[in-house]
C-alpha cells in the first residue's frame, strides 16, 4: 500500500468523538449571544436612537449620519465587552463566498503618539474602502481603478467572530455599480415589496409591507481529514476526478435518516451550540441519502437575513468540522455515482398583517388572493425559466443537475393534483360567466376548501426543480455551495415585474368598467392558460420529458457557458431594469465574471487530472506491469514454455489491459492540454468559456473511464490513492 494512503487511513481510523459539553443553559437563554440584536440594541443604545433604527429596518428608510454615530458608540461599547479588539465590513463579492478586511479600533489619544484610545465613528460604522480591483468586477473596473466602497446594511445584524466585530454590507464601485450579491437582493427585495403589496390592496387595503422569506436546507458531506489530504484533486477542485464506485454506497438505502455516527454527531451537536449565538435557528439535522452525507436546516427567516445566516452558517461548519478532523465539502458532486448535495431553497410572501400569500385562506376573498399569487409565480417561472436556470447553474452544479435525485437543467413547476385540478376549473370554467367573490363560495372549484384539503395533500415531487409543498415554493436546483442571492435575486425580481404586469391589467380593465374581482378572475384564468407549459407533474428524470419540455418551448440548454446568456436576453434585461434590480451594465459584467469563473474552475480541473494522471496514476500502473512481467519471465525460466504460457496466460492478460489503459490516458491528458492551450488563446470570455466546455472538458470523463478500470486491476497495495469505499465509509 502507498505510504500516504495507508498513513491516511491510519490517522482516520484513529479519530474519536469529541466530547463535547452541552451549554448549561437552554438555547433560549444564549441564543444571539454573539449578535447585535434588539436585546443588545436596548442595552446599549438610547430609545430614541433605538427606535429610528429599527424603524430604518421595518420601513427601509436611509439612517443619518448622526444616528449612526450613536449606534457606533453603542456598537463599540458592546463589541468591546464580548472582547473584540477590531471590526470588519463583511461583504459578499462576486466569488460566491465572503469578504473581510479587518480594522483595528485603536487610534491615538488626543493627538498623541504615545498612548492610544479605541474609537468607532458612524463614518467608519456606515463605511469602509476596499480594493474594488482585486475582485471579480466583469470589467466595471480596472485593475488601476482601485477605489470601491462597503455601506452598512442595517437589517442585518452586526455580529463578533472571534476578536473581530463584522458589519453586513453592500459592496459598490466608485462610479455606483454593484459589486457584490447583497446589493441587488435588497433592491429585488424592495421590488418584489412594493409590487406585492399593491396587489394586496387589492383584496386588503390594510396590507402596507410585504416580506420575502427563505427557508434554506443545507447538504454536505463530512470525509475524514486524513483522507482528504491523500487526494490532491478533493484538495483541489472539492470533487475527486477519478475513483470507481465502491461496491457498497447509496443502493440499499440504509444512510437516509439512519442512526448519526457518534463522531459525525459531536460536529452537529457543536455547530448548533455555535450557529445558536450567532441567533441562527437550527431546526433539523439528519443522515441524507448518500454515505456521509449530511443536512441541516433552520427555522424561515426573512430572505437578506437569511441569506447572510447560510453564508455564516457555512464559514462556521468548515472551521468545526477541522476540529473534528473531518473536511466539509460543500461541492455539488464530489463523488461519482451517488447523491450529490442541494441547498433547496424553500421561498415564500407574507404580509404585515400576518397573512401567508401561498397559503390557502378560510374565505373566498383570501384564497382569491392566495390564487392570484399563486398564478402570478406561476407566469414568472414560465417567462424566465431560462433565466432562473442560469441562476443556479455553475460548473459544480452541472455536474449535479439531472443525476441521482437532483432536479433536471430544465425549469418547471410541480403543484400537486389538488391545486393542479383548482386551475383547471378555473381555466376551463365559462369565459361569459360573471364571477364575483360571493359566486365563487358557490362554484364547485373546491377553493374555497383549500385549508382542508390541499395542505395536508399536496404530494411531493423529488424530481422537480421547483415545486410547491403547501404554503411556500421550494427550490430545489440551487447548489450546495452556492451564494442562495444568486437565485432569490432573480426569483423575486421576475416575480415583482410579473406582479406589477398585473396590476396593469386590473387597472385597465377596471378603466373599462368591469368589476374588480372579475378582472382578477378574467386575468388569472388567462394567465393559467398562457404559463400552462411550466407545469409538469410526472418524472422530470425522464428523456420522454426532455422531449415534452422543448416541444413547450421551455429552455433546455446545458451548456453552462450559454446558459448564462439568458441574464442579458432583450427580455431579462428589461425585467431587471425596470424594477431597479441591475442595470444592462451590472449583468454585463457579472456574465464576464461567469464566464471567466467556469473558465478557471475547468481550467484547474483538466491540470489536476492531468498532474494526477501522468504522475500518479501511470506510474504505479506501469510498477504493476512490470511485477506481472517479472513474474512472467520467471515462470518460464522455471517452467518449459507450454506450461508456463497457460499458468501465466492471466498475467499477460492483465499487461496488455493495463498497457491499453495507460495508452488511452496518455494520449488523452496530451489532447487535453492541447485543446486547452487552443483555447487560451481565445480572448473573449464567453467564447472561451464555450471552448472549455466543448473541448476540454469532454475529455474529463474518458480519461476517468481508463484510470477507474485501472484502480480495479492494479494490486491494491499499491494504488496512491485513498478510495471510494474509504473516503465514504469512515466516519
Amino acid at each position: 500500500m502507498s505510504t500516504l494512503r495507508f498513513t491516511a487511513i491510519e490517522k482516520a481510523t484513529q479519530h474519536l468523538p469529541l466530547e463535547i459539553s452541552a451549554p448549561d443553559k437552554l438555547p433560549s437563554d444564549y441564543y444571539g449571544k454573539y449578535v447585535f440584536n434588539k436585546k443588545q440594541m436596548a442595552k446599549f443604545l438610547s430609545k430614541e436612537t433605538m427606535r429610528t433604527v429599527l424603524e430604518a429596518i421595518d420601513k427601509g428608510t436611509t439612517l443619518q449620519r448622526e444616528i449612526a454615530d450613536h449606534v457606533a458608540v453603542g456598537m463599540k461599547m458592546w463589541a468591546l465587552e464580548m472582547g473584540a479588539t477590531h471590526y470588519t465590513h463583511w461583504f459578499q463579492p462576486l466569488t460566491d463566498g465572503t469578504a473581510e478586511k479587518h480594522d483595528s479600533f485603536i487610534e491615538y489619544a488626543d493627538g498623541s503618539t504615545l498612548d492610544v484610545i479605541e474609537t468607532f465613528s458612524g463614518k467608519l460604522l456606515a463605511q469602509q474602502e476596499p480594493d474594488a480591483s482585486s475582485f471579480p468586477s466583469g470589467g466595471i473596473r480596472n485593475t488601476f481603478e482601485a477605489r470601491g466602497y462597503t455601506a452598512w446594511d442595517p437589517s442585518s445584524p452586526a455580529f463578533i467572530m472571534g476578536d473581530t466585530l463584522c458589519i453586513p454590507t453592500v459592496f459598490i464601485s466608485y462610479t455606483g455599480e454593484a459589486l457584490d450579491y447583497k446589493t441587488p437582493l435588497l433592491k429585488a427585495l424592495s421590488a418584489v415589496d412594493k409590487a406585492a403589496v399593491d396587489v394586496c390592496k387589492l383584496f386588503d387595503p390594510n396590507v402596507k409591507r410585504v416580506y420575502s422569506y427563505l427557508g434554506w436546507e443545507q447538504e454536505y458531506f463530512l470525509v475524514d481529514q486524513a483522507l482528504y489530504e491523500a487526494r490532491p484533486d478533493l484538495v483541489l477542485t472539492g470533487r475527486t476526478l477519478m475513483g470507481h464506485e465502491s461496491a457498497k454506497n447509496q443502493q440499499l438505502e440504509d444512510h437516509y435518516f439512519g442512526a448519526i455516527p457518534p463522531r459525525v454527531a459531536a460536529f452537529m451537536r457543536e455547530v448548533e451550540f455555535e450557529a445558536y449565538k450567532y441567533g441562527i435557528p437550527l431546526k433539523t439535522r439528519h443522515n441524507e441519502v448518500a454515505p456521509n452525507q449530511y443536512e441541516l436546516a433552520p427555522i424561515f427567516g426573512e430572505t437578506n437575513l437569511a441569506v447572510d445566516q447560510n453564508l455564516l452558517i457555512m464559514m462556521l461548519m468548515n472551521k468545526i468540522a477541522t476540529k473534528h478532523h473531518f473536511k466539509l465539502l460543500l461541492h455539488e458532486k464530489p463523488f461519482a455515482g451517488i447523491n450529490g448535495s442541494g441547498k433547496h431553497n424553500n421561498w415564500s410572501l407574507g404580509t404585515d398583517t400576518g397573512v401567508g400569500l401561498f397559503t390557502p385562506g378560510k374565505t373566498a376573498n383570501e384564497n382569491l388572493q392566495f390564487v392570484t399569487f399563486l398564478v402570478n409565480t406561476l407566469m414568472a417561472v414560465y417567462k424566465y425559466n431560462g433565466l432562473l436556470k442560469a441562476s443556479i447553474m455553475s460548473a459544480q452544479n452541472a455536474h449535479r443537475l439531472g443525476a441521482n435525485e437532483a432536479p433536471p437543467a430544465i425549469i418547471s413547476v410541480f403543484l400537486g393534483k389538488q391545486i393542479s385540478a383548482v386551475l383547471d376549473k378555473i381555466e376551463y370554467s365559462s369565459e361569459d360567466d360573471e364571477i364575483t367573490v360571493e359566486e365563487l363560495k358557490k362554484m364547485k372549484l373546491g377553493v374555497t376548501h383549500i385549508p382542508e384539503v390541499l395542505i395536508d395533500n399536496t404530494d411531493r415531487n423529488r424530481t422537480s426543480p421547483f415545486a410547491f409543498t403547501g404554503n411556500r415554493f421550494e427550490f430545489r436546483a440551487v447548489g450546495s455551495s452556492a451564494n442562495c442571492s444568486t437565485a432569490m435575486i432573480v426569483l423575486n425580481a421576475a416575480v415583482a415585474a410579473q406582479l406589477t404586469e398585473f396590476k396593469s391589467e386590473i387597472d385597465k380593465k377596471m378603466k373599462k368598467g368591469m368589476k374588480k374581482e372579475e378582472a382578477v378572475y378574467d386575468t388569472i384564468r388567462l394567465y393559467i392558460k398562457e404559463s400552462k407549459p411550466v407545469r409538469f407533474e410526472g418524472n422530470n428524470y425522464s428523456e420522454e420529458w426532455k422531449i415534452e419540455a422543448e416541444k413547450r418551448g421551455l429552455d433546455c440548454q446545458t451548456g453552462v457557458p450559454l446558459i448564462y446568456d439568458a441574464y442579458t436576453s432583450d427580455q431579462s434585461v428589461k425585467m431587471f431594469e425596470s424594477t431597479g434590480v441591475m442595470t444592462r451594465k451590472e449583468l454585463e459584467a457579472r456574465n464576464e465574471v461567469k464566464w471567466e469563473t467556469y473558465t478557471k474552475k475547468i481550467q484547474i480541473e483538466a491540470r489536476v487530472l492531468g498532474d494526477l494522471s501522468i504522475n500518479h496514476i501511470i506510474p504505479v500502473a506501469t510498477r504493476y506491469q512490470s511485477v506481472l512481467l517479472d513474474n512472467i519471465c520467471k515462470m518460464k525460466a522455471v517452467y518449459d514454455e507450454k506450461k508456463a504460457a497457460g499458468l501465466t496466460k492471466e498475467d499477460a492478460s492483465l499487461v496488455e489491459e493495463i498497457a491499453t489503459h495507460i495508452a488511452a490516458i496518455k494520449k488523452n491528458v496530451d489532447d487535453m492540454v492541447e485543446a486547452r492551450k487552443v483555447a487560451n488563446k481565445i480572448e473573449d470570455a464567453r467564447e472561451k468559456a464555450i471552448a472549455y466546455h466543448d473541448t476540454v472538458l469532454p475529455y474529463f470523463n474518458v480519461i476517468r473511464y481508463h484510470v477507474d478500470k485501472l484502480e480495479l486491476v492494479v494490486d491494491d497495495q499499491m494504488w496512491p490513492l485513498p478510495k471510494y469505499r474509504e473516503l465514504l465509509f469512515t466516519n
